[in-house]
């Protein structure tokens, strides 16, 4: 039965990298789509409303907001938001699909004590051999800007998380990312619009979507 029941975990999780790549690859063809992407979930005030680090990048040339309802207040969910990363508590996306491409991640279904506390200039990984983002800003329980930039390059970007209580104990979450490439074909290519904007949606949808199941669980 134990054999049975993990071959059917592993079905699903392969299923739904298999759906990732779906998703990735008719997103990189859809323009149309790239309004309704880049504003998943949040209202116009909340995609347009400035956000701590968003100064970080001042001249993005790609940037997404994506939002949704938690039912659960940001006491509650804030530990799952801290704890994310490489060698910590993954991302709760598609984890295979990370781990095809060497992430070695495995998303946490539980709190992890151990992860429960950042510090301006700690770094995040989210490959073992890609550079690291830092920590830029983080107010417990309110935000977690995460900002990384190559001189060499000129790229730079920053990922965000937003909480702000809802009616009834619940939490609205906001997931921004925001980035700019260097002047260079590679720069462009690999942290232009064109690539980290389809890519940033998709991922970032499935991991609100998965925090969702996992806080109201």
């Amino acid at each position: 039965m134990s054999v049975d029941t993990s071959f059917g975990r592993f079905g699903r999780k392969a299923l739904q990298s298999l759906a990732g790549v779906v998703l990735i690859a008719f997103h990189l063809l859809v323009r149309p789509l790239r309004r309704w992407r880049t504003s998943w979930g949040a209202t116009a005030a909340e995609h347009e409303r400035p956000l701590p680090g968003d100064d970080l990048v001042p001249n993005a040339s790609w940037g997404y907001t994506h939002a949704i309802a938690l039912d659960a207040p940001p006491t509650e969910v804030w530990p799952w938001i801290v704890q994310i990363g490489q060698g910590r508590a993954g991302f709760y996306s598609y984890q295979e699909l990370e781990n095809l491409v060497g992430c070695r991640i495995r998303n946490a279904t539980d709190i992890l004590p151990r992860f429960q506390t950042l510090r301006v200039g700690d770094l995040i990984r989210l490959h073992p051999r890609a550079p690291a983002l830092t920590v830029a800003i983080v107010e417990p329980g309110l935000c977690l800007v995460l900002y990384g930039s190559s001189p060499d390059t000129g790229d730079a970007n920053i990922w965000s998380f937003h909480l702000a209580s809802g009616p009834d104990t619940t939490t609205r979450l906001l997931a921004r990312g925001r980035g700019s490439h260097g002047a260079s074909l590679p720069s462009r290519l690999f942290f232009g619009p064109a690539l980290m904007e389809p890519m940033g949606f998709v991922m970032s949808r499935k991991m609100l979507l998965t925090l969702r199941r996992r806080v109201s669980r």
